[in-house]
């Protein structure tokens, strides 16, 4: 994790834990009021781009000012869900990634590679709606191609075959990587069988391992 609240301290945090061989960061999609996509942030994705580090974004709470005008009024526990694990969680995160696209993060920083969970945060799911912003915010690369060429998704425990197939149809097998978001989702053996029983079987391998292996550069 790094200071976000302290823009250029994040950065050399950043290369202090490369330098020490950790792999990659996790970050939320705003600190405070400020959004990831914010300008201050440019630089610390350019270090990441430069020394190989991947980012993870973590989804957060929605902002208060919209808790209060779209997650209020149906009772406090499910609010709270409603904003969270329900829903907001994953807008908040998709949404996040989104505006780095649209803010030219990824035209700026080619080599820049961004992990999502819970198969993309909605983004793919919507990315033909998505695509149409692309020249309304003037990129290089479409929204489609930077989803393609910049962003790892990971299951998240969500072995729903219908989200693996629409992952498969928005990007590439080698941008899928495993992971069951434990202690919060925790399937059997049996579960994760059935579920790698939908890829090809000279898949199994790539999903659960390789494909994570090569973006953190960890040997197997």
């Amino acid at each position: 994790s790094l200071p976000m609240s302290a823009p250029q301290e994040a950065v050399a945090e950043l290369e202090r834990a490369a330098g020490l061989g950790l792999t990659g960061c996790m970050v939320y999609g705003r600190c405070g009021q400020r959004h990831l996509d914010d300008p201050v942030y440019d630089d610390l994705f350019a270090a990441a781009a430069e020394s190989g580090q991947p980012v993870f974004l973590h989804p957060q709470l929605p902002p208060q000012d919209l808790r209060d005008a779209a997650y209020r009024g149906l009772g406090p526990e499910v609010d709270l869900a409603l904003a969270s694990f329900g829903w907001g969680w994953h807008v908040e995160a998709g949404t996040a990634a989104l505006r780095l696209i649209l803010r030219g993060t990824f035209d700026r920083h080619p080599e820049l590679q961004l992990v999502l969970g819970h198969w993309g945060e909605l983004l793919p799911f919507w990315l033909d709606r998505a695509q149409s912003l692309t020249h309304v915010a003037g990129l290089r690369r479409s929204v489609a191609e930077c989803v393609r060429e910049n962003l790892f998704l990971t299951a998240s425990g969500m072995f729903n075959p219908a989200l693996l197939r629409h992952a498969l149809a928005v990007t590439t097998p080698d941008r899928l990587l495993f992971s069951t978001d434990y202690p919060f989702q925790q399937p059997s053996r049996h579960d994760i069988e059935t579920f790698l029983s939908h890829l090809p079987a000279e898949s199994h391998h790539a999903f659960t391992t390789t494909n994570a292996a090569h973006l953190y550069g960890i040997p197997t």
